[in-house]
């Protein structure tokens, strides 16, 4: 009798109802971001699940705004999750960071010293010679899973903060050179550098 009196309570109605709702849809929500994700790279069974979670928590949310629209708290609830499952989504996609992206650095520095660190760092490294607007330029393509991007970049700007780079996601990857997970990274003193 206890639990039924709570749930018909005023208090149960206004405040720990309406934070069930944000939650399921806080959860509904970060499942569906991360579920889109899996989608675009092709992790069908995965999808397939949190999908499945996703709709029944979503059902349950939607079912209980719907039988109570006189009461406008719900539905300010149900926006305030759907708003942070968004934002939590996004971040919990960095966290996974899932895939590959391929990093076009373009510089008109020499370009040998950063090819030669990224290459010492593990990182599989394509450079070729070209001609920009200005003059001769340096291209350098490396496909890195997508949780070495900040370590890359750092690098890039290390040795030139003025290089022109590009990021894209990338689809699949078969074969390639990457880091070893176990590679504790540093910057050793500045780097050495020609052209600074």
């Amino acid at each position: 009798m206890e639990v039924s009196s709570f749930m018909e309570s005023t208090f149960f109605s206004l405040v720990i109802f309406p934070i069930i709702i944000f939650a399921m849809r806080l959860c509904d929500v970060s499942l569906m971001t991360i579920r889109i994700i899996f989608i675009s790279k092709g992790i069908k069974f995965w999808a397939s699940v949190l999908g499945f979670f996703e709709i029944i928590i979503w059902l349950i949310a939607i079912s209980q705004v719907m039988n109570n629209l006189d009461n406008p708290i719900y539905a300010i609830a149900y926006a305030l999750g759907f708003a942070t499952g968004n934002y939590l989504g996004a971040v919990l996609e960095e966290k996974i960071a899932i895939g590959a992206n391929l990093v076009r650095v373009i510089t008109n520095k020499e370009a040998q010293p950063l090819v030669d660190y990224l290459n010492k760092e593990g990182f599989g490294v394509t450079s070729i010679d070209a001609k920009g607007s200005k003059g001769p330029v340096k291209i350098i393509y490396s496909v890195v899973r997508r949780k070495d991007l900040k370590k890359i970049i750092d690098i890039v700007n290390e040795f030139n903060p003025n290089a022109f780079y590009s990021i894209e996601e990338v689809r699949g990857v078969n074969k390639g050179i990457f880091p070893s997970q176990n590679v504790n990274f540093k910057f050793r003193n500045r780097f050495t550098r020609k052209g600074k």
